[in-house]
């Protein structure tokens, strides 16, 4: 099978379609979509390019593309992908919790349009690879009841992926934020690693907000300062590096634009209480 990644705009005709390819070159046009789409890398090195920006890849990493973003794939060692499709229609009908629907097509569609693995905990990560084989195996293989076990483990890939968006979605943002509020919280996301260009005169400017109202508009609709949600944000990607990673102290001062160790030192302190080596061996024991 190929994956055909030159067309300008692609568009779904079912309800929801898994595709498992190998390729070694891929069209570096980008395109848009009509529907949702996660990638998941088998195996293999490249680049994924999204909103014209750049992530590299390599075995393990999830992507969701929402409606409308426009991206591809620079291939550079052989790659073997998952892509499973899925639209509006699927997510009503496909046997999702109920109760959770609406909340789950928000999540989805305000995931951050950036690049970069989608899966931020660690845990989830080792519970997709599995799922992942699973839905390749059964796909290949038309065995007893594969379609409905499919089913199952599409619909739990897709509430994975919510719970790792959502984990980065201020608790308070509902569906009945404004559009330009979510373009804030979005740029704040996509720029949360150059301090500079956070500060209330930039985002006013960017906005067309004044600096005078851009705290009293940004807390009506998110029910939080923006300082809050910057520092909230901020606290939580660190907190991932000091689980996840080994990078030292400083290189994750350097990263979000600290201008030293005992910056970063006072920041996490005041967010949480201890400082990072504590907290790094406290949550690794």
């Amino acid at each position: 099978m190929q994956y055909i990644c030159i067309m300008r705009k692609e568009n779904l005709h079912q309800p929801f379609s898994i595709t498992y390819v190998t390729l070694d070159v891929c069209p570096k046009q980008e395109h848009t979509h009509t529907f949702f789409e996660l990638v998941y890398i088998i195996s293999g090195t490249g680049k994924q390019c999204i909103n014209q920006n750049k992530f590299s890849y390599f075995a393990g990493h999830m992507f969701l593309i929402t409606p409308e973003d426009c991206h591809s794939f620079e291939i550079e060692t052989t790659t073997e992908f998952l892509f499973l499709r899925f639209n509006d229609i699927y997510i009503q009908n496909g046997g999702l919790p109920t109760e959770n629907i609406k909340r789950l097509e928000y999540i989805l569609q305000n995931a951050n349009h950036q690049p970069g693995c989608i899966l931020k905990n660690q845990i989830d990560k080792s519970l997709v690879k599995p799922m992942v084989d699973a839905i390749v195996r059964e796909s290949i293989n038309a065995d007893l009841f594969n379609k409905e076990l499919i089913h199952q483990l599409v619909n739990t890939l897709i509430i994975i992926v919510a719970r790792n968006i959502a984990k980065y979605l201020p608790e308070q943002v509902n569906t009945s934020t404004e559009e330009k509020a979510m373009d804030i919280l979005q740029y704040i996301q996509s720029n949360i690693y150059h301090p500079e260009k956070l500060k209330a005169e930039n985002i006013s400017t960017k906005f067309g907000i004044s600096n005078a109202y851009l705290g009293k508009y940004f807390k009506r609709h998110t029910n939080e300062t923006m300082q809050q949600y910057i520092a909230t944000y901020k606290t939580k990607l660190i907190e991932h590096r000091l689980q996840f990673s080994d990078k030292r102290i400083n290189e994750i001062a350097d990263e979000f634009g600290f201008t030293d160790e005992s910056h970063l030192n006072k920041f996490f302190r005041k967010q949480k209480g201890s400082s990072p080596k504590v907290y790094r061996k406290t949550i690794r024991m």
